[in-house]
């Protein structure tokens, strides 16, 4: 079942060219004042937030800002179910990749300071991977993602004592990991890839990860309310994560489904990430003028066209965070959820065109379950025909063929109804036909069902598109011995 079902952190972070920020009271960017809200915006915002409550897929705190001053603040929903505790503005949420932004900071912080170059190889820093192209690899690779190395999140993962879901622990076992192409000739998101940064900036700086963040972000910037790696005594004010299964039970994950690492996994508020993101667009308390001159990313953001947005996101099964900025006017959105992805990101867009004086879609169902109900009512044909519109409520940077293989696991293992997990692996292969992972799961439902002849030509459909799938490879050789 390799890359079947989406297990554990599915840690994002999104770009999105809608909205503009501006400065804080620091000293800060050239920003255009903020152009006036529209009429009634508080009420138009209520509505929306009505339709995702209405569907019962969100819960958690919206903040909408001018100039770094909120005009709408508020809480949703319940942050946890078994003490029926209602969600505060105050509550705490885990803000998965938006790690990935500190991360970097402190990258560009020891840069700056003449304990690392960018252009540096990562071998200098971290040693003794076995896949040879790896030494390669520069400290740019690793902080745009075109370092060749993937996840960290893989089947049995969090199985794992938490010492080895540590920091260093991730790493040393990343040392014989073989990557997916050679270092800058391609890019794919990577967490592996911001733990491996961790490493780095513990060995340039002398510190730990923790500590650096701690001493050169979060104090500087007096941010209170947010928490590294130490959560005790914040189960109070801690959202717990709830999420829809497949088949459409409600779940709760743990307050934190894995220990805080370099990629994700920050405790925070709504307020201190609007303070933490304005202060990271707009002054130079966190990186200075030159430095900010020559980052690529704050190339892109002088040239971003005004009225448009930037922005940064993370989620995973049970928390769903985002922070849209209009650079030109300082508008900012912060969406912080306690309930399944792409939920915040909906919200967030949703405000925002509210904000541009634009009509919000309608709130929809998340992919999976829309499918489900729809499949479960009318069939597999309606499905076929209505795929596109049924799946508009998916994580944009997911591959739309996981929404039809997660279901039809659910149905294979979970509802133990092979019937209708071979109809759902059937039609994906129909939708997506040169993905090697749909025939694989349609000959592994096959093979359940004792069709036989039937999984080998699924098999060899799918090691045709891709000869390196190990669990077809697997599959075929039990098969046929």
């Amino acid at each position: 079942m390799d890359h079947k079902i989406r297990k554990g952190l599915l840690l994002t972070v999104l770009a999105f060219l809608v909205i503009t920020c501006k400065p804080s009271d620091k000293k800060s960017a050239q920003a255009s004042p903020s152009p006036a809200l529209p009429e009634n915006f508080a009420d138009q915002a209520d509505r929306v937030l009505k339709g995702y409550l209405d569907l019962e897929i969100f819960s958690g705190v919206v903040l909408v800002a001018a100039q770094g001053r909120p005009v709408y603040h508020k809480a949703f929903g319940i942050a946890d179910r078994e003490n029926d505790r209602p969600v505060e503005t105050s509550a705490l949420f885990d803000i998965g990749s938006m790690n990935k932004t500190f991360t970097s900071i402190v990258v560009r912080q020891l840069a700056s300071e003449g304990k690392l170059n960018l252009s540096d190889p990562l071998s200098r820093y971290v040693s003794g991977f076995t896949d040879p192209r790896a030494a390669d690899i520069t400290l740019t690779h690793l902080l745009e993602h075109r370092s060749g190395f993937g996840d960290y999140h893989n089947e049995g993962y969090f199985e794992l004592p938490e010492p080895e879901r540590r920091l260093n622990a991730i790493v040393e076992r990343a040392k014989s990991e073989m990557l997916m192409f050679t270092p800058g000739t391609d890019e794919s998101y990577s967490n592996l890839g911001y733990v491996i940064l961790g490493a780095v900036i513990e060995k340039a700086s002398g510190a730990s990860y923790f500590d650096n963040v701690r001493e050169r972000i979060v104090e500087p910037l007096g941010l209170k309310d947010t928490y590294l790696d130490d959560f005790k005594g914040l189960e109070t004010r801690m959202a717990k994560g709830y999420y829809y299964s497949p088949l459409g039970q409600l779940e709760v994950s743990a307050p934190t489904q894995d220990v805080p690492n370099p990629d994700g996994g920050f405790l925070s508020t709504a307020s201190d990430i609007l303070e933490f993101y304005r202060s990271y667009y707009y002054d130079d308390l966190l990186l200075s003028a030159d430095t900010r001159e020559e980052d690529p990313f704050f190339e892109f953001l002088r040239e971003i066209p005004d009225g448009k947005a930037t922005g940064a996101a993370g989620g995973f099964e049970g928390f769903n965070s985002v922070l849209l900025q209009v650079i030109s006017d300082d508008f900012s959105i912060v969406v912080l959820a306690n309930m399944d992805e792409p939920v915040a990101e909906r919200i967030g867009s949703d405000i925002l065109a509210l904000y541009r004086g634009e009509t919000p879609k309608k709130p929809q169902l998340p992919a999976v379950q829309n499918v489900r109900i729809h499949y479960e009512k009318h069939g597999i044909e309606y499905v076929r025909d209505n795929f596109e519109t049924l799946t508009v409520n998916f994580h944009p940077t997911d591959p739309h063929e996981l929404i039809l293989n997660v279901l039809g696991y659910a149905y294979l293992y979970g509802a133990q109804d092979t019937d209708k997990a071979l109809e759902l692996f059937k039609l994906n292969t129909e939708l997506f036909p040169e993905v090697a992972n749909c025939w694989d799961s349609y000959g592994e439902a096959l093979k359940m069902q004792g069709d036989l002849s039937g999984a080998q030509e699924a098999y060899g459909h799918a090691l045709e598109l891709d000869p390196e799938m190990e669990s077809a490879q697997k599959a075929l050789n039990t098969i046929n011995n």
